[in-house]
């Protein structure tokens, strides 16, 4: 396994997590081997957003003894009322299920206090203007939660989140058919089959916008819905109407800027062992570019998507890192220190491009790269 910065959070993070769904409803020897499963293969950080109490109580005793070896990120605003799961912002429930969390896991913090899913306008108002936000930031000063995250599948609301500079980590929906689709506040129109019937071309501004402020501003990106509640797996329920391979779908969510860990509600030990062995994995296993390139009806040609099909570079640059920072540089309208430092260590810089083309023949998605590379090398002064 291996292991990124979340952020500016200082967590060093597995590159996969174990998520809750295959806990709803099992045994509690079946979480203890999902748990047991994900730490013997080095994953540190688990996503745990149910509030059934069972759920909860199953996993605290699998963590028994163990809690210093995994990063929580528990939900705040999923609540369980009347034998059933409520997502709430009310002033007596909210509270009173996080001290059930914290309770039912045995701790006395969490590391990640996620406000439980924003995906309107409405619901960022209530949340960020009013007292919710307050409580959050008193349980961070507090030191019963390390850092503030919060879950969305809207990019807009997770931009906007973003931007407040209250928010550490942000728990966001990722992979190539959601990339596609414009901010929505009904999540379920990303998936409605409608919605992938005319031709689609390249990541939506927006959320290409969300990815690259998250980076520029130190902001975690924990990524669920990698495969899209597995139906990316599938020839018949993929929008693109053809099967990906899970380690493609994780490969695609981490080589967006700022995501550091995919969670996946795996259901059993194989599962996870399976998707654990990413790290592992070499590039060509893990490659999704062969993927994404032949698409029938959509297309992701003209836009650097990192892929790295770009290599090898004769003179030795790493294209796809720089056309990252390149465009986190131009999100920001200039270049933010940051950025320019690690700019700074490549070992070889755009400005040392003899625009062979080699390059261009090697890359899937006809992305202008000689060009970029001048434009990046005129960004950065080398």
């Amino acid at each position: 396994m291996k292991y990124r910065e979340l952020g500016n959070t200082g967590l060093v993070v597995s590159e996969v997590g174990l998520g809750c769904e295959g806990m709803i409803g099992a045994t509690p020897d079946l979480v203890k081997e999902l748990v047991t499963s994900a730490l013997d293969c080095g994953m540190n950080f688990f996503d745990l957003f149910c509030a059934e109490p069972d759920v909860r109580s199953n996993l605290g005793n699998c963590l028994k003894g163990r809690r210093d070896k995994v990063f929580i990120q528990g939900h705040i605003g999923a609540c369980w009322q009347n034998s059933q799961y409520l997502r709430t912002r009310d002033e007596a429930l909210v509270p009173a299920g996080f001290e059930d969390l914290l309770k039912r896991l045995d701790t006395d913090y969490l590391d990640i206090g996620m406000i439980h899913y924003v995906d309107n306008d409405a619901d960022f108002d209530t949340v960020f203007g009013g007292w919710m936000i307050d409580y959050v930031l008193e349980l961070k000063k507090a030191g019963r939660i390390r850092h503030t995250g919060m879950s969305s599948h809207n990019p807009e609301m997770a931009l906007k989140a973003a931007e407040t500079g209250l928010i550490d980590v942000l728990l966001f929906s990722v992979n190539p058919c959601y990339d596609l689709q414009p901010p929505r506040e009904d999540f379920d129109e990303v998936w409605t089959p409608r919605n992938y019937e005319q031709p689609l071309t390249n990541i939506d501004p927006v959320r290409d916008q969300l990815y690259k402020t998250c980076e520029a501003k130190g902001v975690g990106i924990v990524v669920m819905k990698a495969f899209g509640g597995g139906d990316l797996l599938s020839d018949k329920w993929s929008p693109f109407g053809r099967a990906m391979k899970p380690e493609h779908c994780i490969h695609y969510a981490l080589t967006r800027p700022a995501a550091a860990c995919v969670v996946g509600g795996f259901r059993s030990a194989e599962e996870v062992l399976k998707a654990g062995r990413y790290s592992d994995l070499t590039d060509q296993e893990r490659d999704y570019a062969p993927f994404l390139k032949d698409l029938p009806l959509h297309s992701y040609k003209g836009k650097c998507i990192y892929c790295g099909h770009c290599a090898p570079c004769p003179v030795g640059i790493n294209i796809a890192m720089v056309n990252k920072f390149h465009d986190l540089a131009l999100v920001q309208g200039s270049v933010p220190d940051s950025v320019r430092s690690h700019y700074e260590l490549l070992e070889h810089h755009a400005g040392e491009c003899i625009a062979c083309g080699q390059c261009l023949e090697n890359c899937p998605f006809e992305v202008p790269i000689i060009q970029k590379m001048a434009e990046a090398a005129e960004t950065f002064g080398r």
